[in-house]
């Protein structure tokens, strides 16, 4: 029943309803360019606008106004607001500005990496090759370092110890093999030589033995002497000083080589002495010439990382920045702060910084290790070459 009086209510009134006050069938507009504006199809604005008012007239456009600083529209459209361009994060860096049709890229600092296809909630650290390792590629802003083996060369340290360790014991056996062939002769000799009845007279057993020399010594004496032999000349030059000197006989088989003239023994090899340091140090050290002006010396700003942490004011003071200005960035990691310090030098010096500037800090910091380091990723990474 009352479904019924319902029908009959809509018959009564519905010529009296305006045919407005109803929603019509949706406007086929081609979307790629139009916008519907009621049964109209109104053109789009052009990128970098926005619609203020519609068409009037179907195939026209409307009122068109251009997006607000930090606004965009990358495409024709019948939008009333434009989108907000993106803010990069504090551990990004601005790819390419916001403009009214583009809206903002941004990249990972220098330090940092996120690959394309992971989402990007924080930049990752790129990672240092270790000792026993060598880059294969640099960190980018999307990808991290990559490290290989180091094949060991004809120059490297663990070939040239094969080299040296023969070279060092060939010398040794020879001595060695020396003075055993040389008792073993006198231990021979004397079994066939001495007779019997010295033994018998209570001398002992290898307490004396002849020599090549025609006279008995000590063998205890003999084979010191061999220890210091180098060469058989130096055996035959001790043997003629033992005719020589006095009270050579066979009776005097007691007589210590000991007392013999210096010029009977080779002289010991001279010690080495130890250098001292030299100033020309400095003046070896390559200059270095920028590839690509200043860029290039802001691209190594990374390499200072490898600067000991106990040096680090010093440095900065060295370069001429005072140590409130130093202060001022404690908040900040160790890598951060290094590069934010270079360039507030950069700024400062202008034209004049230079790769070159900041190795001398370092050398007269006696940082010299760390000065080759930074000059080698400079190089070897095509920021900088050496000067000929």
């Amino acid at each position: 029943m009352t479904k019924f009086l319902l029908l009959v209510v809509l018959i009564l009134i519905g010529p009296l309803i305006p045919t407005g006050a109803f929603p019509r069938p949706g406007v086929d507009c081609d979307y790629s360019l139009e916008y519907p504006s009621g049964s109209i199809c109104c053109l789009n604005c052009p990128a970098g606008t926005r619609k203020a008012s519609p068409c009037t007239g179907a195939g026209e456009e409307g009122k068109c106004e251009e997006c607000d600083d930090g606004t965009y529209t990358e495409h024709g459209n019948g939008l009333s607001q434009c989108f907000k361009c993106t803010q990069c994060r504090s551990d990004e860096e601005i790819e390419s500005p916001c403009t009214h049709v583009q809206d903002a890229k941004c990249q990972c600092k220098p330090g940092g990496f996120c690959a394309p296809d992971q989402a990007c909630e924080a930049c990752k650290k790129c990672s240092r090759c270790k000792k026993d390792e060598e880059i294969v590629r640099n960190c980018t802003s999307t990808t991290n370092t990559e490290c290989k083996k180091k094949q060991p060369g004809p120059d490297s340290p663990s070939a040239n110890s094969l080299m040296i360790v023969p070279s060092l014991l060939i010398p040794t056996f020879i001595i060695i093999g020396v003075i055993i062939f040389a008792v073993w002769r006198c231990r021979r000799t004397e079994s066939v030589r001495n007779p019997p009845d010295r033994r018998k007279a209570g001398k002992h057993d290898g307490e004396y033995c002849p020599t090549e020399c025609g006279e008995t010594q000590s063998c205890l004496n003999l084979s010191r002497t061999l220890v210091r032999a180098t060469s058989s000349a130096g055996a035959s030059d001790e043997c003629k000083a033992l005719r020589e000197s006095p009270g050579s006989s066979a009776s005097n088989s007691q007589l210590s080589l000991t007392g013999l003239p210096p010029s009977a023994f080779p002289a010991p090899p001279p010690r080495a002495v130890p250098m001292q340091p030299n100033r020309r140090e400095d003046v070896e050290f390559p200059t270095l010439v920028a590839v690509n002006g200043e860029v290039s010396l802001r691209k190594c700003f990374e390499y200072f990382d490898e600067i000991d942490y106990s040096h680090h004011n010093r440095f900065f003071r060295r370069l001429g920045i005072v140590d409130n200005v130093i202060k001022s960035k404690d908040h900040l990691s160790y890598e951060d702060k290094i590069h934010d310090l270079l360039t507030i030098w950069v700024e400062k010096e202008g034209r004049e910084a230079t790769l070159n500037d900041l190795l001398r800090a370092l050398r007269d910091l006696n940082q010299r290790r760390t000065a080759e380091t930074v000059k080698e990723k400079a190089v070897l990474n095509g920021h900088y070459s050496v000067e000929r």
